[in-house]
C-alpha cells in the first residue's frame, strides 16, 4: 500500500487531537448517562485536559509509542477519555467486545501484546489475572483517575504509517483479526464524515452503539471533530434511546437496523416522545429493509433515514451523497466519497460483483497477518467481500456477503433477498433468513419472524406470499416466528443463537402456539 501524503501544515496529526478546534469551549462535548439519575456533562476542555491526563499517566506507567492497550468497558467518558489519551502518547488502544468469550478477550490481548487493560470494575474478571488492570470508577491505585496525571501534554506526532487504534473483526468466521488504522487515515476520515454529512456544532448525536464498533466510533470522530454534543448511553437499551431522543432533543441518531426496529416496535413510548428533532437516522452493519425505511420516514418526520456502508478494514464509510446532488435512492449505500475509489468485480455484468475500495482510511495491515493481508489488499485496493450492485447513476445497493451467499437446488441465494421479500408481507415487522442443509437441495432457507403489534400470520402464509411474490426457489422452508430478535455484542442478529434454537428444538413450542392463535391478514 503506497505511504499516504502527510497531513496539512498546523493541522493536527495526532488523531487523539481530532477536537482541537474545539478544545477551548466550555460547552458540552459528551454526556455520559452511566447513571440515568445523574447525566454527567463534560466539556471540550474538560474533555482535552482529562485526555492530556490519561496521556501522561500512560507515559508515567511507562508506556511508550507503539506499545498496546486494551480496554473493556462499557460507555462512558472515560472510554473516549482513554482511547483518545492513549493516542496522544503514541500508545495504540483496543477496543474489545465485552460480550465475547474470556478465552477469546484473552487471545486479543495477547495478539495485541497489550500492556494492560483499561476495565469496568464489573469486566475485570475477564481479563487475564496477570494482567495489569486500570479500573473506571473503581478505588484504590489502580483506579483510573489515580492513574491519572493532571497536567499539560505535548502529543505524539505521527508518521503517515503510525497506527493510531487496532480494532479487531468480531471473529464470527473464526480468530479475530487485529486491523491497523493509521491516524492519516483516519483523519482523513473524519473530516470527510462530519464534512458531507453537515454536522456542525449545534448538533446532538446520540451514541448507543458498543464504543468498541466502528458505528459507534465514527460517530464519536465525526461529532467530535464537529464540535457537537453526544449523549452517551452505556448501551443499547430502547426506553432509554427514546428517552435520550426527546430528553437532549437529538438531532442525528444512528445505530443497527436492529436497534430501530426495535425502537420502532415501542409504540406507545415512541408516540409520546417528541421526535422533530431528529434530522439524520444513520443504518449501518446490516441491510435495511424498504419497509423500515418507510416506518422510520413516518416515525421521524423531519429526518432523513439512511443506509450507511463501513468496515472494520475501512474505517470510514466509503460511499456518501451523490457530487450531483441526486437524491439516494431508498436502500441505496450512496456512491463514492471524494477520495474512495471503488470497483465491482467478478459479478454477473460490469454493475454487479465484490465491492473492492481504495482510499486513505483502509487498514495498513492484519496485525501479525501477512497472508491475509496480501489476501485481501493488493496494489491499495482492499477486497471486501461484500457483493454490491450499481445503477445507472453510480448509486450502490449492498446485496450480501460473498460467504453469506448458498445454493439452493443449483440457484445462488443472498438472505437479504429472501428477507427484504418476507419484510414485504403486511404481517411482518422484521425477518432473518439462514441457510440450513438439506438432503436434496444442498442447502435451503429458513425464515426467523418478529410479527407487527396486533398482526397475526401463520407459517404456511409467510411462504405463500413468498412463493407468490418471487422465485420459488427462495421461499422459506421453515418459518419461526419470535418476539424479538436475539442480539449479538454488537447488536446485530446472534445468528449464532438462532441456529442453536433450532437444533435444540426450541422454537417448535413457539411456533404451534402462533399457528393455533394466528389468523391471516
Amino acid at each position: 500500500m503506497a505511504i499516504p501524503r502527510p497531513e496539512p501544515r498546523g493541522y493536527p496529526g495526532n488523531l487523539g487531537l481530532l477536537f482541537a478546534e474545539h478544545a477551548g469551549a466550555s460547552r458540552p462535548a459528551i454526556i455520559d448517562l452511566c447513571d440515568p439519575a445523574a447525566p454527567r456533562a463534560v466539556s471540550f476542555r474538560e474533555l482535552d485536559a482529562a485526555c492530556d491526563a490519561a496521556a501522561r499517566g500512560l507515559a508515567r506507567a511507562g508506556l511508550v509509542p507503539g506499545e498496546r492497550i486494551g480496554i473493556l468497558s462499557l460507555n462512558r467518558a472515560e472510554f473516549v477519555v482513554t482511547l483518545l489519551g492513549a493516542m496522544r502518547a503514541g500508545v495504540v488502544p483496543v477496543p474489545i467486545n465485552i460480550k465475547l468469550a474470556a478465552d477469546t478477550i484473552a487471545y486479543i490481548l495477547r495478539d495485541a501484546g497489550a500492556k494492560l487493560v483499561c476495565a469496568e470494575p464489573a469486566l475485570r474478571h475477564l481479563c487475564p489475572a496477570a494482567m495489569r488492570v486500570v479500573e473506571f470508577g473503581g478505588v484504590g491505585d489502580d483506579a483510573f483517575e489515580r492513574f491519572a496525571d493532571p497536567g499539560p501534554f505535548t502529543a505524539f506526532e505521527p508518521a503517515p504509517d503510525s497506527v493510531a487504534v487496532q480494532p479487531y473483526t468480531s471473529g464470527s468466521t473464526g480468530r479475530p483479526k487485529g486491523v491497523l488504522l493509521s491516524h492519516y487515515g483516519q483523519n482523513w476520515s473524519r473530516r470527510i464524515l462530519a464534512h458531507t454529512r453537515g454536522t456542525t456544532e449545534r448538533d446532538v448525536i446520540l451514541v448507543a452503539a458498543p464504543l468498541y464498533h466502528k458505528n459507534a466510533l465514527n460517530a464519536i470522530k465525526q461529532g467530535l471533530t464537529a464540535g457537537a454534543c453526544l449523549p452517551l448511553l452505556p448501551q443499547f437499551s430502547v426506553e432509554r434511546y427514546l428517552d435520550a431522543i426527546g430528553r437532549y432533543r437529538c438531532t442525528v441518531i444512528s445505530g443497527v437496523p436492529t436497534m430501530m426496529s426495535m425502537a420502532l416496535a415501542q409504540k406507545s413510548q415512541l408516540a409520546a416522545t417528541n421526535t422533530t428533532s431528529v434530522r439524520t437516522v444513520m443504518m449501518g452493519s446490516a441491510p435495511a429493509s424498504g419497509q423500515l425505511l418507510a416506518e422510520l420516514k413516518q416515525a421521524f418526520p423531519n429526518a432523513e433515514p439512511l443506509v450507511v456502508y463501513g468496515i472494520t478494514e475501512g474505517g470510514p464509510v466509503p460511499l456518501g451523497p451523490h457530487p450531483a446532488g441526486k437524491p439516494r435512492p431508498p436502500g441505496s449505500i450512496g456512491v463514492p466519497y471524494p477520495g474512495t475509489e471503488a470497483k465491482l468485480l467478478n459479478g454477473p455484468h460490469a454493475d454487479e460483483g465484490e465491492l473492492i475500495v481504495r482510499n486513505p482510511g483502509i487498514l495498513l495491515a492484519y496485525h501479525n497477518l501477512p497472508q491475509e493481508t496480501a489476501q485481501r489488499i493488493r496494489d491499495g485496493w482492499y477486497r471486501t467481500g461484500d457483493i454490491c450492485r450499481r445503477d445507472r447513476d453510480g448509486f450502490y445497493y449492498f446485496i450480501g456477503r460473498t460467504d453469506d451467499m448458498f445454493v439452493c437446488g443449483g440457484e445462488n441465494i443472498f438472505p437479504v433477498e429472501v428477507e427484504s421479500l418476507i419484510e414485504r408481507h403486511p404481517a411482518v415487522h422484521q425477518a432473518v433468513v439462514l441457510p440450513f442443509d438439506h438432503e436434496l437441495k444442498g442447502q435451503v432457507p429458513y425464515a426467523f419472524v418478529v410479527l407487527k403489534n396486533g398482526a397475526a400470520a401463520a407459517e404456511e402464509d409467510i411462504r405463500q406470499f413468498a412463493l407468490a411474490n418471487g422465485p420459488a426457489y427462495q421461499h422459506p422452508r421453515r418459518v419461526f416466528f419470535l418476539e424479538r430478535m436475539p442480539l449479538a455484542g454488537t447488536n446485530k442478529i446472534d445468528r449464532q443463537q438462532l441456529r442453536k434454537w433450532v437444533g435444540e428444538g426450541a422454537l417448535e413450542n413457539s411456533l404451534a402456539q402462533v399457528k393455533q392463535t394466528a389468523k391471516p391478514i
